[in-house]
This record gives C-alpha cells, sequence and structure tokens, in this order.
C-alpha cells in the first residue's frame, strides 16, 4: 500500500468521524478542497472500496443510515476514542494531511522530537507483523559493554518521548522491556514465535505509571497537590485509576493505585514543591530523601 493510499484512508475516516454523519456529496465536496483530490472527484465505487479497505486494515467500519438521505457514519465509534493506537494514526495523519493542506502552517506547529523511532520502530513493527524472533545488540546506560539478546517482540509503547519494545527475552527467560535508542544493531531473523494469548499489552502495564513494571505490588498512594497545580493534574491524570478524594481552598488530595516505581518518583519530583507524598510512609521517605539528596548539592554551590 502506498503512502499516498494510505492517507487517503486516513482523511476519509477523519472527515467521517468528525462529522458525526455525512452524505455523499458532502463528503466529495470536501475531498476537492483537499490537496490529496487533484481537483478530481471520488467515484462512488473508489469510495466503496476504501470502506472496504479501511475496515479491513483498520478494524473501523463505515456504515450507511438509508433513512433521510444516506448518510455516512462510523459504526464503532465508541470503540475507536478508546483504542489508543488508531486514536493516535487518526490525530497524526489527520494533521500531516492539513499541514498538506496548508503549508503555510508548517513552521507554526511544532513537535516534540523522539529520536528513538527514526531507526529500528519501522523493522521493529514488521517483525510485530511476522512474529519473527530478532536480534539485539544493546547497551544499557549502566554498562559499557553492549550485550545480545534474543527478542520475541510483543508490543511497542511510547513514554517520555522514547519508543520502547516489550517481549520474551530468551536469555533472561522473562518479558522484558528495551528502549529503542539503546539498540546498536538489530536483526529480524527467520525464526517464527507464537504470540501468547495470554499476554495482554494494556494489562501489563495496568498499574504503572510509565515503562517500569518492576516486581513491586501496586499501593494505595496520596498526593497532596497545591495551588493552580491541582488544575493541571485534573486536565492530565497521572495515571488512569486517578480520584480525587478531597477538595480544600488551596489544594486537593488525589489517590492513585499504582506501583511506587522510580519513573512515578521522578514524575512527582518533576512538580517541585507543587506535590507532596502523603501516604504509604514508605513511598513518602523515598521522595523525601531524594528531596534532602537534591538540597545537598544546591548547598555545595551556594
Amino acid at each position: 500500500m502506498t503512502k499516498d493510499l494510505f492517507d487517503k484512508y486516513i482523511w476519509l475516516v477523519d472527515v467521517i468521524y468528525r462529522s458525526g454523519k455525512i452524505t455523499f456529496e458532502e463528503i466529495n465536496e470536501r475531498w476537492l478542497r483537499s490537496s490529496l483530490s487533484d481537483g478530481q472527484d471520488i467515484p462512488l465505487r473508489t469510495f466503496h472500496n476504501w470502506r472496504a479497505a479501511i475496515e479491513q486494515i483498520f478494524d473501523i467500519n463505515i456504515e450507511c443510515n438509508r433513512k433521510g438521505g444516506y448518510y455516512y457514519y462510523i459504526e464503532n465509534v465508541d470503540e475507536l476514542e478508546t483504542n489508543g493506537l488508531r486514536n493516535w494514526l487518526l490525530d497524526t495523519f489527520s494533521v500531516n494531511n492539513l499541514l498538506g493542506d496548508r503549508q503555510n502552517l508548517n513552521k507554526r506547529i511544532l513537535f516534540e522530537y523522539m529520536p528513538s523511532g527514526k531507526i529500528y520502530l519501522r523493522r521493529m513493527l514488521e517483525a510485530m507483523r511476522d512474529s519473527m524472533e530478532v536480534k539485539l545488540e544493546y547497551r544499557c546506560y549502566w554498562h559499557e559493554e553492549p550485550a545480545h539478546y534474543t527478542l520475541r517482540p510483543y508490543c511497542v509503547k511510547v513514554f517520555k518521548q522514547r519508543w520502547y519494545v516489550v517481549g520474551y527475552c530468551v536469555e533472561r527467560n522473562s518479558i522484558c522491556t528495551f528502549s529503542l535508542d539503546r539498540i546498536m544493531n538489530m536483526t529480524i531473523t527467520d525464526k517464527e514465535f507464537v504470540y501468547p494469548k495470554d499476554f495482554n499489552p494494556e494489562k501489563f502495564f495496568e498499574d504503572s505509571f510509565g515503562i517500569i513494571t518492576s516486581n513491586d505490588e501496586p499501593v494505595k498512594i496520596r498526593l497532596k497537590v497545591y495551588g493552580m497545580h491541582t488544575s493541571y493534574i485534573r486536565a492530565l491524570p497521572l495515571h488512569h485509576s486517578q480520584k480525587e478524594v478531597e477538595t480544600a481552598a488551596g489544594y486537593s488530595v488525589f489517590e492513585y493505585f499504582v506501583r511506587p516505581t522510580c519513573d512515578l518518583i521522578q514524575e512527582i519530583l518533576s512538580r517541585g514543591a507543587e506535590v507532596e507524598v502523603l501516604s504509604p510512609e514508605s513511598f513518602r521517605n523515598k521522595v523525601a530523601e531524594e528531596t534532602r539528596k537534591m538540597a545537598k548539592r544546591y548547598e555545595k554551590n551556594s
């Protein structure tokens, strides 16, 4: 499939999704205003071919309500809105299509730089698609010499501007997570593997803040958030389990059920004095110890 055809599929889904319901004539009018059209109408037969391809590739069903004017709509719109990958694809490619229509916007829309996806992401996705083991030459930040691993890639995840791959590592005999930007070399082997039916990527990270899963059991964590920062936490929750359990003048208390991992500690520290850990005491002590270490560094330089 060419990129041009892929962009057309995304364009069609985006137009129908944002319209709610729309006739073929209205779709064609918008199509003619798009740079993808080259000023040519969409043949009805082509439109129906695109519908079939979109259902096959994305599992997105474009249905027609024949009552009252032949309106087209997304049948499984609720599922579409809760599917992270499809949402990401739609957002990314619909913005790209918009930039194609409005070239003068290119320098006015800024994206986060994600270096780790440049070299190995596409090949890793190909290995996942074909269920092929990969050989990795991998360098951890805490080891000088690279290590070599055999990986059965199960899923990929983006977190804090980095792409990660999760899968079964043969050498470690366990499910492991590798950062794509630390891969020095990668080879797709000709050895197939069977994707385990009991592995659910969303479930795997369900109790984690970010990319670290660890062996720690999830615990109930309460954070006291001060001032205007409460609005930021409400608007963009730290975790899907977030609940606001207390609201008062000048602060709110938020509760989470999550693993007390080091990346969660880093996130809390990044909020500065606006966020305080209330409980559990063991986790509060860990964060407090980090703040003391930080304070000592500044005292030395004073």
